[in-house]
């Protein structure tokens, strides 16, 4: 009865610790989820500092700037409080103006749009003659010329046109010679003969007929123009003597020229023999529509361009040889595309350069790699995102400001490299190592430092025999990377207040 009596009372002892023991770890557990939240949100709200209002985004120790942590405490490295790099120190390059300066500064701003460009392009261009509408006039015999009827070079002429008088005496010979076969009324053998060495002479067929019919050598003979132009070469004047294929005129038809287009090598694979084009003269307000007749097969050297030939009819010869053009190459193929106005863009020689706006105020310079031009539009291919903001207009400021800022930082950093600023303070002697002297010392003014202890690198030429642990110091030391060294160490004198 006893024995049953014990079993029963351990049973139930037993249950009853199982119990308790459940309900702690059931407590303890609530408790941990309970501090695990209450440490995210504090976690959450440090991002905030609630001093300045202003975004943290992590906390450091500025003697070890490499490790970062989630929130405000004691450094694990120094005797100090951590330090908080807010998001708008660690903001990259830029400048921010107030709202009202960038008003008063005529600031505007486009957005980076996405928009259907299709594939025309423009290039720069010239009218010049049509070569396969030349004629040239040459001298087929030995002789003077008499009488210019043309004297200037430009000159209008007609087809039929008389142009000038030539005297050619080596055929007085041989057309007395036929016609003295003609007279003697020699057989049709012999009067064949005779009129085939003056074709073999080059004597006209007008002056062979003249000479018939007044029975006497005629050994003058007027050149005519062999088309209606201008004269765009004159090689002789009154009096000149001439020999057979001496070029006496160059005459140009001008009811037709052509347009040579100096294409960009990176767009030459976009212009086609066939290709419509527009043609806009400078002075001239209509345009000329035309095709491309020709790509020339060569590149110029030093323009790095390719010639297209347009061929266009010349109404009225309105477009004159000489005069610039800018010939738009039409296609029909549409692509999509990120637009920004061109007025936009700063062209440095080396890089394309936009000022960005950001939230805030905030600009800065992002470099861009540009595409092709459609009216006051120009491609982005690399460098803005679709609904960013650029500045439109009065970019160059921003940017000189943006390149001020950079350079006096870059000039600031290049200082302290060169020369280190000196630091000073005063405190008491905890360690001497071999290498390290540890130091608690007081505030330091000028790296905005509270007190702390902290290990400092031994000056170069060695520390002072004198010194001991316990002893007060004055100091000053540099900052060189992550190490502090000291420059000198000098005792404090026994009764010299702190």
């Amino acid at each position: 009865m006893k024995t049953t009596t014990l079993v029963s009372v351990c049973v139930l002892a037993g249950a009853v610790i199982a119990v308790g023991a459940y309900q702690l770890g059931a407590r303890r557990n609530a408790l941990a989820s309970e501090g695990s939240t209450m440490a995210s949100a504090s976690i959450q709200d440090a991002k905030l500092d609630p001093k300045s209002g202003r975004r943290v985004l992590y906390w450091h120790d500025p003697m070890v700037p490499g490790p970062k942590f989630d929130k405000p405490g004691k450094s694990p490295f120094m005797d100090m409080q951590l330090v908080p790099v807010y998001a708008d120190e660690a903001a990259g390059s830029g400048v921010t103006v107030n709202p009202g300066v960038a008003q008063n500064l005529g600031i505007r701003t486009a957005v980076v749009r996405k928009g259907d460009m299709s594939a025309n392009f423009e290039a720069v261009g010239m009218v010049t003659q049509n070569e396969r509408a030349t004629e040239v006039v040459q001298s087929r015999v030995t002789g003077y010329i008499e009488k210019l009827q043309v004297r200037a070079v430009l000159d209008p002429v007609r087809k039929g046109q008389p142009l000038a008088t030539l005297y050619a005496p080596d055929w007085a010979a041989a057309l007395e010679e036929y016609l003295g076969v003609r007279r003697a009324q020699a057989g049709p053998a012999l009067v064949d003969a005779a009129r085939a060495r003056l074709r073999l002479l080059s004597i006209p067929e007008d002056v062979v007929t003249r000479s018939e019919q007044s029975g006497a050598a005629q050994t003058r003979f007027t050149l005519t123009a062999p088309t209606s132009g201008v004269v765009a070469e004159l090689g002789v004047r009154d009096g000149a003597m001439v020999s057979p294929g001496t070029t006496l005129f160059r005459i140009s038809d001008l009811s037709s020229v052509w347009v040579m287009a100096d294409v960009p090598e990176s767009l030459a694979s976009q212009a086609r023999v066939g290709s419509d084009v527009e043609v806009r003269v400078v002075g001239l307000g209509d345009t000329f529509a035309g095709k491309v007749s020709a790509i020339l097969p060569d590149v110029d050297p030093a323009t790095r361009t390719v010639k297209a030939r347009v061929e266009l009819r010349n109404p009225g010869l309105v477009l004159k040889p000489g005069m610039f053009a800018r010939v738009t190459f039409k296609s029909s193929a549409v692509q999509p595309a990120l637009l920004i106005p061109q007025e936009a863009v700063i062209a440095t020689g080396k890089r394309n350069v936009v000022i960005a706006a950001d939230e805030g105020g905030k600009y800065r310079p992002v470099e861009v790699q540009l595409g092709r031009e459609s009216g006051s539009d120009v491609e982005v291919k690399s460098g803005l995102l679709e609904g960013q903001r650029v500045v439109s207009s009065g970019q160059f400021l921003l940017d000189s400001e943006a390149s001020l800022k950079s350079g006096l930082n870059r000039l600031e950093a290049s200082a302290s490299a060169a020369a280190p600023a000196h630091h000073s303070g005063e405190g008491k002697i905890e360690a001497i190592d071999k290498d390290e002297l540890t130091i608690s010392h007081g505030p330091i003014a000028s790296l905005k430092w509270g007190p702390m202890t902290m290990p400092f690198k031994n000056p170069k030429e060695g520390l002072p025999k004198d010194l001991k642990v316990g002893a007060r110091v004055s100091f000053d030391f540099v900052q060189r990377g992550d190490d502090y060294v000291l420059q000198s160490v000098t005792p404090v004198p026994a009764g010299t207040k702190p």
